[in-house]
């Protein structure tokens, strides 16, 4: 589920009115008309510019938007499945682009451990740069579930915090968290300035406070 990448927001295109006392002749009538109808391609088109970009991004890999209907993976016309990327032993930490050190590795696994002990949800981090990604093969490498947050760290379109959530985590879980959590550290000016790995370690921690609150109406409303 992108928001993983927060969506652009929608194009507004405003019109002038017509003319109160002039009649439109029929030559303006008809510029008015076809102005409207690309008008109308062009606003359906907008919305739909950075899904279609991800598409290419997710061909094979992982999905990189936030899917709120259940773990769901996309296959696209290039896909990429390539499990000799995966480490030969199980990890929840798998690092293909070269963010993170060792130590950083290790923490981040740690972490994830002892959020598993203690909320039973099951956080798995991929940082990728796409198209140099292990794709479908981590599904069966990590056993993707309904309680598997796949946080995929991607700078390939800007944003890089994506995250792919388990039906069961979109239970107790707001749906606006990601966005925020995806808006605060994973837009470009962060990253760009802090660094990859500091937008990975802020996410982990932020996603590590908001499952150990209590589910409610307010749980998870500030991003940590």
């Amino acid at each position: 589920m992108a928001f993983l990448l927060q969506l652009p927001s929608p194009l507004i295109l405003r019109h002038p009115p017509l003319p109160v006392f002039t009649s439109p002749t029929k030559a303006s009538l008809s510029h008015k008309i076809a102005q409207t109808h690309n008008s109308i391609k062009l606003s359906k088109w907008v919305p739909n510019l950075q899904s279609k970009s991800l598409n290419f991004l997710l061909s094979g890999s992982l999905v990189l938007a936030l899917s709120f209907t259940g773990v769901g993976f996309a296959e696209g016309k290039v896909g990429v499945n390539k499990p000799e990327l995966l480490p030969k032993e199980f990890t929840s930490v798998i690092d293909v682009a070269g963010f993170l050190s060792d130590g950083q590795e290790k923490r981040l696994a740690q972490e994830i451990a002892s959020i598993e002990k203690d909320t039973g949800f099951k956080l798995r981090v991929l940082a990728q740069n796409y198209p140099d990604t292990p794709g479908l093969a981590i599904k069966d490498f990590w056993k993707v579930d309904d309680s598997t947050i796949v946080f995929v760290a991607d700078p390939t379109f800007g944003n890089i915090l994506n995250f792919n959530v388990g039906a069961t985590v979109d239970l107790d879980i707001p749906r606006s968290f990601w966005s925020r959590l995806a808006g605060k550290y994973g837009n470009i000016f962060y990253w760009k300035e802090k660094g990859e790995d500091a937008s990975i370690e802020s996410a982990v921690k932020a996603i590590s406070a908001c499952l150990r609150e209590p589910v409610g109406a307010n749980n998870c409303s500030e991003v940590k």
